[in-house]
């Protein structure tokens, strides 16, 4: 069982930085394969990253790549992500999941992961 929360949402405008942080519960957090999702107002949830465990090997969606950076910490069981050159349309809730076990190609599916955040509110004014 992992819980998570997530923080530093908050309100910035276009071109300013946020940091976002998921702190996991659990001693094998290094096993889980570790994912941030957003939901828009109206929208369907939203791939945006994710690090896998054993190497940290990390992928992005084409609209926050160059912009975006995750990294985790298994020793304080977190995993951040660095949002940097903030648009409008990155207003959003994030949400940080965790599951075991994903392919590649599962990393992307909002379905393969088990366990979720309650968000966090990232606004970005124009």
């Amino acid at each position: 069982q992992v819980q998570l929360v997530e923080s530093g949402g908050g309100l910035v405008q276009a071109g300013g930085s946020l940091r976002l942080s998921c702190a996991a519960s659990g001693r094998t957090f290094s096993s889980y394969v570790m994912g941030w999702f957003r939901q828009a107002p109206g929208k369907e949830h939203e791939f945006v990253s994710v690090i896998s465990t054993s190497y940290g090997d990390t992928y992005y969606a084409e609209s926050v790549k160059g912009r975006f950076t995750i990294s985790r910490d298994n020793a304080k069981n977190t995993v951040d992500l660095q949002m940097n050159s903030l648009k409008p349309e990155d207003t959003a809730v994030y949400y940080c999941a965790a599951a075991r076990g994903l392919t590649v190609q599962s990393m992307r599916v909002r379905q393969s992961y088990n366990y979720w955040g309650p968000g966090t509110q990232v606004t970005v004014s124009s």
